[in-house]
């Protein structure tokens, strides 16, 4: 999952949402941390989000659905791919619509904006610029941000090349985001639950 799934998962729990955006931007345990306990469990579920779906068989299947060269970055592809595919279904799964949900997470990240490790600062600072994560209903801003994720890679790759396999691939995208994502949102209820039973008999 990219950022807008993540950040959803989150439930609008303030502490998992910010760590939904930390999660790709905080390397290693969280023993020495200084971030706010909630938020350290927020960067948990991202990784533990990350680790379930590397492991779903349906997701296995759709990246074999890519050829080469892009099959070596179908993950990519897709964790972007289902951001688009929630983007375009979320009046289906929230009652806030995706542009005040936009508003809302950069406000809480404006509030914490002394946590936030510049790489992340400088991140939305790309987003404001280019209205994400409202626009991630449109597929040309989809494909921009493809581009601009294989700029970042320090080897050479096919992603500012995504246009072309694009079209023949939004079924599967669909699909395989129907088959998914209800397990995701399952399986992080159950941590959520777990997670906060852990945290009760810690204290």
């Amino acid at each position: 999952m990219n950022f807008l799934a993540h950040l959803w998962l989150a439930d609008g729990d303030d502490g998992l949402r910010l760590g939904a955006m930390l999660g790709d931007f905080v390397r290693g345990g969280m023993e020495d941390s200084r971030l706010p306990v909630p938020v350290q469990r927020g960067i948990q579920m991202h990784r533990f989000i990350d680790q379930y779906m590397d492991g779903l068989p349906e997701l296995a299947e759709l990246r074999q659905c890519f050829e080469a060269p892009f099959r070596r970055y179908a993950g990519i592809i897709i964790d972007v791919a289902f951001d688009h595919e929630l983007a375009k279904r979320w009046n289906e799964y929230s009652t806030v619509s995706l542009q005040q949900f936009d508003k809302d997470v950069r406000s809480l990240l404006a509030e914490y904006d002394e946590i936030l490790p510049e790489e992340l600062k400088g991140f939305m600072r790309y987003a404001e610029r280019r209205g994400l994560f409202a626009t991630y209903l449109d597929k040309d801003e989809i494909l921009f941000s493809l581009t601009g994720l294989g700029r970042r890679l320090s080897r050479a790759n096919p992603l500012h090349r995504v246009d072309e396999i694009w079209d023949e691939h939004e079924e599967d995208f669909a699909r395989g985001f129907d088959q998914v994502f209800p397990q995701v949102q399952l399986a992080v209820t159950g941590w959520v639950a777990a997670s906060k039973d852990s945290n009760r008999v810690a204290h």
